[in-house]
């Protein structure tokens, strides 16, 4: 389950003026337990506000996103997706059948690549990972021969 962030609250911080409509994309972009891209965003938040366009949601994403209240990310399925920005970092595993998205935090991994970051003569400031895969079945297990 994904870490709850107050998105209206970090827009107070950035000095972001926070109307009425964006004060509900806010919330739902918060209670969000995924990755919601702008379409599956405007379906929530028709249901609380019908008034409040597409367009209105894709300005206020645009305008969170650049006031770094929230991230962007391309899983490879051609629609953009948004979490808010998170205050820890983590990584994702996109189930390429279904587009679930699971974060993940590995603390070896993550040592391993600061670990290859300085092998190559960087210090590692920021990073990103993801990772994209199918469900296991029992037969991935069994041997060729079988």
């Amino acid at each position: 389950m994904k870490h709850k962030i107050d998105i209206e609250a970090l827009c107070h911080e950035k000095g972001l003026r926070i109307t009425e409509q964006r004060r509900i994309v806010a919330r739902v972009l918060s209670d969000a337990e995924d990755h919601p891209d702008v379409e599956t965003l405007h379906q929530r938040v028709a249901a609380i506000d019908p008034s409040v366009s597409i367009a209105t949601v894709y300005r206020t994403v645009r305008l969170f996103e650049e006031a770094g209240v929230l991230d962007r990310h391309e899983f490879g399925d051609g629609r953009s997706r948004y979490e808010a920005a998170p205050d820890a970092h983590h990584d994702h595993l996109i189930d390429v059948e279904n587009g679930r998205v699971i974060e993940f935090v590995d603390p070896e991994l993550e040592q391993l690549q600061r670990a290859i970051a300085e092998r190559l003569g960087f210090r590692l400031v920021d990073h990103r990972l993801e990772l994209y895969g199918v469900r296991r079945t029992p037969e991935d297990d069994k041997p060729d021969d079988e």
